[in-house]
């Protein structure tokens, strides 16, 4: 353990998809400062997502400076720096320069679907599943990596003369802090390229990706000191915990034993379920990956489902269509109204993920008559998040024979009552929202804490978590079921619409 002298806060970098924020911590998981800048969504074209890098990290240096501002701080009082991050998102840089060879692939884009149909003639979509957890879709970042190596001119000979280094956006902003080339066990367990048990890059598949393995960052475990900041207000402070963003969120709730799960509600919906120290492989449609690993300790794996549009289905009618100035007008419009009109909206604009996993779907808007209004619409936005929530709590039930009694929630979109309400309704179960719903940011802390002796166990992690409110099913059975029934139908509706000659 490191000495912590007077050091008495923690603090988490949380890259996400939308923005960049870094939130300081007390010893009661308690936010003390805050700040957070947005960075440019950009669409190339259809299907494609990309981030600029240079402009992540940029932000990346401004919200540290500016959340020690708003607490009144300064980087000797803070104890350890955790990273939490937007997961599969695709960053090459040049070892030397620092300079990446191209924008940012985001987790979102499906520029990859050929490189993964071309590695599915040979075993099928679940090629590398047995090993990775994953299938083989557009969403993890070996394909991505593929992608760019075989695209960008001259990429692909200086990642094999070991000129290039990849990582996720965790191992580009540690890079950037510390100079070291590192990512946790979470966040390789999302390129197909780490065998789960293991926990090391396989070299069998990297060759078939076309990955060289020169270019991988290490693989640390989720909650140690890999280096200290080389510059800035955090200079000489250790980056001492790194966890992807969902599961970052299942540490922060406090998911510490099987059986316990969580959703977070974001650009995307993630739910996790903790099922200890056993790999359990999915046969309905869900992930097996790492939930967290602390120091030496045996790793904690994870069932997930990942849902890819769900807060950033708002940020559509706000941004694409303008029915909407702020995010938070959506409850306003579905609060006028009781019910959907009928109306059902699938997201489906990168596909379908979990957990039908269907590359072939496109977003549709079902059910419309001439009695369906804006704030139909509104509702069916709201709706639509949770429709697909119980989707994937159905197979998560199904493979782990594990009935949830309540849900654990947290992100954005949490703070709608009214999604809340219809996602307890559609559920059945009770949904449950903690104190500080700052999760994803809180479990970085908690493992950069553990790490250098901040928080002396797990114990303080359960000790700090506290019910904010609950929200109990109210839905007759008869309606609960009518309403999924149609959903489901109206997910048929999206299938089978992108053709060889597609675009995007």
């Amino acid at each position: 353990m490191l000495a912590l002298m007077d050091s008495t806060f923690v603090m988490a970098i949380d890259q996400g998809t939308t923005s960049t924020r870094a939130m300081i911590f007390d010893r009661a998981g308690r936010v003390v400062g805050a700040d957070q800048l947005e960075h440019e969504q950009i669409f190339p074209q259809a299907g494609w997502v990309e981030h600029d890098p240079v402009e992540m990290w940029l932000n990346t240096t401004r919200v540290i400076a500016g959340a020690l501002e708003n607490a009144h701080l300064d980087g000797s009082q803070i104890a350890a720096v955790g990273i939490t991050n937007q997961r599969e998102t695709t960053v090459v840089w040049d070892k030397v320069t620092g300079n990446p060879v191209c924008n940012a692939i985001v987790w979102q884009d499906t520029r990859t679907q050929s490189i993964c149909d071309d590695l599915a003639a040979d075993g099928g979509v679940d090629r590398f599943k047995e090993l990775s957890g994953l299938p083989l879709a557009t969403y993890f970042s070996g394909p991505k990596i593929r992608w760019i190596l075989d695209h960008i001119p001259g990429a692909r000979e200086r990642a094999e003369r070991g000129e290039l280094l990849f990582g996720n956006t965790d191992t580009w902003i540690l890079w950037n802090l510390t100079g070291v080339h590192a990512t946790d066990v979470t966040n390789a367990s999302r390129t197909m390229l780490m065998d789960l048990r293991t926990l090391q890059w396989d070299a069998a598949v990297a060759e078939a990706l076309g990955v060289p393995v020169r270019m991988l960052p290490e693989i640390r475990s989720s909650s140690e000191v890999y280096a200290v900041c080389r510059s800035g207000p955090l200079q000489g402070v250790p980056v001492a915990g790194i966890l992807g963003d969902q599961q970052a969120a299942t540490f922060g709730q406090g998911c510490l034993s099987p059986g316990l799960a969580k959703n977070t509600y974001g650009t995307g919906c993630f739910m996790l379920l903790n099922t200890g120290h056993e790999v359990v492989p999915s046969h309905n449609g869900l992930l097996t990956t790492v939930c967290y690993q602390l120091g030496q300790n045996a790793p904690v794996y994870a069932l997930e489902g990942s849902i890819a549009v769900a807060g950033s289905l708002v940020q559509w009618v706000r941004d694409n269509l303008g029915l909407i100035s702020k995010a938070e007008e959506i409850e306003e419009l579905a609060k006028q109204v009781r019910d959907n009109g009928g109306a059902y909206f699938v997201p489906a604009f990168s596909g379908l993920f979990a957990p039908h996993w269907r590359p072939d779907a496109r977003g549709a808007l079902v059910g419309l008559t001439r009695f369906v209004n804006k704030f139909h619409l509104a509702r069916a936005v709201l709706e639509s998040t949770a429709f697909q929530t119980r989707e994937v709590l159905d197979a998560m039930e199904a493979d782990s024979g594990i009935t949830l009694s309540e849900l654990k929630v947290d992100g954005g979109m949490v703070l709608n009552e009214t999604l809340m309400q219809f996602q307890a309704d559609i559920l059945g179960v009770d949904v449950v929202r903690p104190i500080v719903n700052e999760t994803t940011a809180l479990g970085a802390a908690y493992a950069a804490g553990l790490a250098v002796g901040y928080w002396e166990s797990t114990d303080d992690i359960l000790a700090n978590w506290g019910e904010g409110k609950r929200w109990q099913p109210r839905m007759p059975v008869a309606e609960r079921d009518r309403t999924f029934r149609m959903w489901k139908k109206a997910v048929t509706k999206t299938l089978d619409w992108v053709d060889a000659d597609t675009p995007g």
